[in-house]
């Protein structure tokens, strides 16, 4: 008697193989419609894609003078996906997306390391957007959660500003760093 189907050890997927699928996964930045970041991370989010949107929060102030924190995409028209080769057509055919960013033949990855700053506790405590890149001293954090990343040193009214720029995209985020922290980074 015969109770569970199974199949034939040759139709069955090692459990290792699924390991391997998630570790080819990488992160690719996604240029969307205008406006449209927040409904195409909710419509990845329907098609199991694993999607992330830097956000920032700012005070608006409206006609009326009426006050109100709002919070808006950190790089306007742009999200990263978490994906692999295979996923790249649930991503694209997402209402909202227009390509992923890369070459003609394929797209380019975002660094690890650039993602999971954006994504720290640390970064969303003070970042905002940073719209024009002020030629500075090339800076490194060498301590804590955003060891190694690099960026451009600036100084806006007291404080220092770390400015991480992510190059393919040509968009940038300013976050407050300690002095301390910082290195110069090697050429």
């Amino acid at each position: 008697m015969q109770s569970v189907n199974r199949a034939p050890d040759d139709l069955r997927i090692p459990a290792d193989s699924w390991a391997g699928a998630a570790a080819q996964r990488q992160w690719f930045a996604t240029f969307t419609l205008p406006q449209n970041e927040k409904s195409v991370t909710r419509q990845l989010d329907l098609r199991d894609v694993e999607s992330f949107l830097p956000t920032y929060e700012t005070i608006r102030v409206w006609k009326n003078r009426q006050r109100k924190k709002v919070t808006l995409p950190l790089f306007p028209t742009y999200l990263f996906v978490h994906i692999s080769r295979a996923e790249r057509g649930k991503v694209l055919g997402c209402p909202g997306v227009l390509q992923i960013v890369g070459s003609a033949r394929e797209p380019i990855p975002v660094a690890d390391a650039e993602v999971e700053f954006l994504r720290s506790g640390v970064c969303r405590r003070k970042v905002e957007p940073f719209r024009e890149l002020v030629v500075g001293e090339r800076v490194r954090i060498k301590s804590g959660m955003m060891q190694g990343l690099e960026g451009t040193l600036v100084r806006r009214s007291s404080s220092l500003r770390f400015v991480l720029t992510i190059q393919m995209i040509n968009q940038h985020a300013a976050i407050e760093v300690d002095a301390d922290d910082m290195e110069p980074a090697l050429p």
